[in-house]
């Protein structure tokens, strides 16, 4: 009778008939009066959603003290009903860290042996019961970070959580809370993934010891699934290994968790289309996944389609008004809008249905930013930091609003910190570098905007993304004077990141400081016909033309004074020519130019002389000019 009766509860159960499930249950426990009994009379009592009389059933049946499943439920059951400081006194405020010892070796990465018919069958070192009792400890150990994360206690609640999935590794919940409020920095994370003991995960074993790799491949299935979890930063080689064996190995490349994953890797690179396809497409299967509309919604932004974002949060506001991120939806909206209030007010209700939404505090601290309230972002900013330890973002967004305020140690502190977080970040890196440039550090700004180039490309960002930082890096080089470098990437910046009227004057002023007017008025001539009103070109240009027009008049001056050194010369010359002439005449004369004046020129064949017979002086005149001409050429 007692089977048959627990099976029909068990059926009811299963099908969420709770009246029929408690009306047996009830009549199973007078019969037997059995813990077990009992815990399952309150596990469904609380599947109805009666916490309180279930945990009443509990407290009343001393189960609490005798049982750990019953304990766990108990407190749990407070939990539901916001009574944190009971729960807490239920379960205690200590670990049972003893346990951590018996299974939390480190992973083994050594090659496993080979299986032989020598090696015996291993067998079970703790019983089932004690193997459940250390998960219900697991368990209390996460439901204590829970309370101690709604106490804001969060170094305590975060500590809790290593905790239960050191005790128990399929403990996912616990691993899902630090991992999803991001408690941990990739450098942790990864620390922490490889200290699990998951070698205790264990199939079914078989009587042969031949079934060895059998047995170890739930944990390296668990290991896997857990790295898709893990910071995209870190390593995302390690992340595409994972993802291509249980795509290949076990028909998960359709699964919504690991497109996710993959669609994450895809933010972080900046390549916002790739990851909305992806996002876009797990909502077409499954619409109201609402662990994916937080990723959706900031592709969408990035994207500026504001039409889908309406539609969007039209669609969450009437079918689900008590999800966080329905609001969440409505604010990125408004704020996509330009409309900062309403944004604000709508992260803020999103903020308060949880306390712990990341994406509502940071849009809050945004809508800030956005009107200049550099304080009041500051301090929504530093909220966010002390409820997600474990992400720089927050640190990122500090230093720059200080930066903006002008505080620049305050600034390049913050953004030390975010680097200590994650250091792999090319948006932190170029914020670094920017506050550098404006300490005149210019060359350890230069170094760190090629550090972010260099980061960006190994993690297979999208150029395009990334060209404030390499115009960044070309003004870096201007300001050194590195004029051929900082050509090279200003060059390279118009072709990822089409024409921009800054770039094309940022080299026509490399052009005026290398005395090259007329490349300078060309370049900035494409910069006015992008931006006609652009001040700073427009200045530019008329420097350029004044230049080259002075350049213009100093060459004519330099020619005029050539013409006229030309003209005194050839008079002078001129001058010499007649005098030697005249000379030459008047020494004939006296000697052998007796022959000039006898008779019709018989005797003037001889010496040349007959060249003054003629017409008389109009002939010496005409010799004259060719003698000049000679000498001219000569």
């Amino acid at each position: 009778m007692e089977k048959f009766l627990r099976e029909w509860r068990q059926d009811a159960l299963n099908k969420a008939q709770y009246e029929s499930a408690i009306f047996i249950g009830d009549k199973l426990l007078a019969m037997t009066n059995d813990d077990n009994d009992a815990f399952w009379l309150a596990q469904v009592h609380f599947a109805h959603g009666s916490y309180t009389r279930a945990q009443v059933l509990l407290s009343k049946q001393d189960l609490v003290r005798r049982n750990a499943s019953c304990k766990y439920l108990a407190a749990h059951c407070l939990i539901k009903q916001s009574r944190y400081e009971e729960a807490l006194a239920m379960l205690g405020e200590r670990n049972p860290t003893h346990l951590i010892h018996n299974n939390a070796t480190k992973r083994k990465t050594q090659t496993r042996p080979k299986p032989s018919a020598k090696l015996p069958v291993r067998e079970d070192t703790a019983s089932d019961e004690e193997t459940s009792n250390r998960r219900y400890e697991a368990a209390m150990c996460y439901l204590r970070g829970i309370c101690f994360a709604k106490q804001n206690a969060f170094d305590r609640a975060k500590e809790c959580y290593k905790d239960a999935v050191r005790i128990d590794v399929q403990c996912f919940e616990a691993f899902n809370q630090l991992m999803k409020n991001s408690l941990l920095s990739p450098e942790e994370e990864e620390t922490f993934l490889e200290s699990l003991d998951f070698d205790s995960i264990k199939a079914v074993r078989s009587p042969s010891p031949s079934n060895t790799a059998a047995d170890d491949e739930p944990a390296d299935y668990v290991h896997m699934l857990y790295q898709t979890r893990l910071s995209k930063y870190r390593n995302p080689r390690a992340f595409n290994t994972a993802v291509e064996s249980l795509s290949t190995h076990y028909g998960l490349a359709d699964n919504a968790d690991l497109l996710l994953a993959r669609a994450d890797l895809f933010y972080t690179q900046c390549r916002f289309r790739d990851s909305l396809a992806i996002t876009s497409s797990i909502l077409d299967s499954d619409k109201y996944n609402f662990s994916v509309y937080p990723l959706h919604l900031a592709c969408l932004f990035e994207l500026k389609m504001t039409n889908t974002l309406f539609l969007i949060a039209h669609d969450l506001a009437d079918n689900h008004p008590d999800e966080p991120c329905t609001w969440l939806a409505v604010g990125i909206y408004y704020f996509s809008t330009d409309k900062i209030a309403e944004a604000r007010r709508y992260f803020s209700k999103a903020s308060m249905m949880d306390a712990h939404f990341g994406p509502a505090w940071i849009g809050f601290a945004h809508t800030f930013a956005a009107e200049g309230e550099h304080d009041q972002a500051v301090s929504a900013y530093s909220t966010a930091a002390r409820l997600f330890m474990g992400t720089h973002l927050p640190q990122v967004f500090l230093g720059m609003q200080n930066h903006a305020m002008n505080n620049m140690t305050a600034a390049e502190e913050f953004l030390k910190t975010a680097y200590g977080l994650c250091a792999a970040d090319p948006l932190l890196l170029n914020e670094m570098g920017v506050v550098m440039y404006h300490q005149d550090r210019l060359k350890e700004a230069a170094a760190v905007f090629k550090q972010a180039l260099r980061m960006a490309d190994e993690i297979d960002s999208d150029p395009a993304a990334w060209v404030s930082a390499r115009t960044n890096l070309a003004h870096t080089y201007r300001r050194l004077r590195l004029h051929k470098q900082a050509l090279e990437e200003f060059d390279r910046v118009l072709r990822d990141g089409g024409k921009d009227s800054n770039v094309f004057a940022a080299k026509g002023l490399i052009y005026l400081d290398q005395s090259k007017p007329e490349e300078a008025v060309r370049v900035l001539h494409e910069a006015l016909a992008i931006h006609p009103q652009d001040p700073i070109a427009t200045e530019l240009l008329n420097k350029a033309l004044e230049e080259t027009v002075g350049a213009d008049a100093v060459e004519v001056e330099e020619e005029e004074g050539e013409m006229d050194a030309f003209e005194r010369e050839l008079a002078q010359r001129k001058a010499e020519a007649g005098e030697k002439m005249a000379g030459r005449l008047r020494t004939g004369r006296k000697g052998k130019g007796k022959g000039v004046a006898v008779g019709d020129g018989g005797s003037a064949r001889g010496k040349g002389k007959g060249r003054a017979r003629g017409d008389g002086f109009g002939g010496r005149e005409q010799s004259l000019m060719d003698i000049t001409d000679e000498e001219e050429v000569r």
